[in-house]
């Protein structure tokens, strides 16, 4: 968090998101909803005590925030709120069960090959500016053939990379897990035009980045995010609640991974496995969710369901 709090809970805020990193904790988006709690507080000249009420008019003033995303802000500074408590004993309990969020997964949005080809095509060419462009497209093609999350890609340093042998290594993953992620050649060679033409364009970078932005630093997510959004505007996406997002781009990697295994009679089951490991999951049944992403992996999975079972009762498979 490098804004600094300002409201009347401005020490006490800092001095728990410093606590909870110090623990080990990435605590980036808790610490921006502390960030705005505070600027809320600042703006609104708040001077009282933290109170349900209060939490609860802050979570639910903005109605353009999803129920999901308001549940997230109230547990968040719940969460603090404990922290608080022991600080001023007579803070009110606030009741972690008074805003939750329904525990499903929304069907991911998968990309077609057409729209991934347009997709590169616009990062390619969409910007106004050459370095740009070629950022972009290196960007966004090595999401796409890695499945790597929005925060990897822009983590990477040039140390992380390996241009001859096309294996990366990605650090401070979640979970703080890192591992190795070789490239495809085309995504390689992509990568390897990319380098050269920043190199060129960016000989004294003030980051070890390995993607730059005009800046000559790293990528923020929010720029990275941004960029991609404009993809997508000029694909013709409207902002509902099913748009594509750059994790969108995870998921078709990993529901195309199993439509090819399934599609060439691979053991789906015993892959599994190295696909969480590639993607980076902390278990392969997160992996497994993606098989019932498309109507064409459950066909394919329901197909080899029908012949291991016809097989069993031994009776033929018909063509």
């Amino acid at each position: 968090m490098t804004k600094p709090f300002t409201s009347c809970f401005a020490q006490h805020l800092a001095e728990y998101v410093a606590l909870r990193q110090r623990l080990g904790l990435k605590f980036e988006r808790q610490s921006a909803i502390l960030y705005w709690f505070d600027r809320y507080l600042s703006e609104t000249a708040y001077q009282g005590p933290l109170t349900q009420e209060l939490v609860m008019t802050f979570v639910t003033h903005n109605p353009a925030i999803s129920a999901g995303e308001r549940a997230n802000r109230y547990s968040t500074i719940e969460h603090f709120s404990r922290y608080y408590a022991a600080y001023v004993p007579d803070t009110p309990v606030l009741d972690p069960k008074a805003l939750t969020a329904k525990c499903h997964r929304p069907t991911p949005y998968i990309f077609t090959d057409q729209e991934l080809a347009q997709l590169l095509h616009l990062a390619k060419t969409l910007a106004y500016n050459p370095i740009r462009r070629v950022t972009l497209h290196a960007m966004v093609a090595l999401a796409a053939t890695t499945g790597m999350r929005r925060g990897e890609v822009i983590r990477l340093d040039r140390a992380d990379v390996d241009l001859t042998t096309g294996v990366l290594h990605i650090r401070q993953a979640k979970f703080f897990k890192e591992r190795l992620v070789p490239v495809h050649p085309t995504t390689l060679a992509v990568l390897q035009e990319y380098a050269r033409v920043r190199d060129v364009t960016y000989p004294h970078p003030a980051s070890p980045a390995f993607f730059l932005s005009m800046d000559r630093i790293r990528f923020a997510k929010h720029t990275w995010t941004m960029a991609f959004r404009g993809l997508l505007t000029a694909m013709g996406f409207s902002w509902t609640e099913t748009h594509p997002t750059l994790h969108s781009l995870r998921h078709t990697f990993a529901v195309r991974r199993l439509e090819t295994w399934y599609a060439e009679g691979r053991d789906v089951q015993a892959l599994l496995p190295s696909l969480a490991t590639y993607l980076g999951h902390a278990h392969y049944s997160d992996t497994a969710y993606y098989i019932t992403a498309t109507p064409r992996l459950m066909a394919l999975a329901a197909e080899r369901a029908d012949t291991a079972w016809l097989a069993q009762a031994g009776t033929e498979v018909p063509e």
